[in-house]
């Protein structure tokens, strides 16, 4: 399970559209600081700035290549995130079953119907 600070840090992150965009790149492939900067409207400096984000919350991470420093997505921030929001997504799809349930229940036992009358 992921903990607290993890969680915040992922959330973070993912709540800017520059990081988000970013990510998306980095989806389709490893690439340099200078490649990520192209399709902005930003400095490399502040594009630097959001990848530091992006690595502090363990989204990317930047290797070593000679000169290049590229930048590769790391699954697992987004995959723990993932289950951590799949976790409520389960309760509240429970919790409208059994409403659901109650309320056709309830219209049962009063004998309406459920079925709104056709307009023609």
């Amino acid at each position: 399970m992921m903990d607290a600070q993890r969680l915040d840090a992922t959330f973070f992150a993912l709540a800017d559209p520059t990081r988000r965009a970013i990510l998306g790149r980095l989806a389709n492939g490893d690439a340099s600081v200078a490649e990520l900067t192209e399709p902005f409207a930003m400095s490399q400096p502040a594009i630097s700035r959001h990848l530091k984000v992006l690595e502090k919350a363990g989204l990317i991470r930047r290797s070593r290549d000679a000169q290049r420093r590229p930048c590769r997505l790391e699954p697992r921030p987004m995959i723990e995130a993932s289950a951590w929001i799949e976790r409520y997504r389960d309760l509240w799809e429970n919790t409208y079953q059994r409403l659901d349930a109650l309320l056709a229940a309830e219209m049962k036992a009063t004998g309406k119907s459920s079925d709104k009358p056709s307009k023609t």
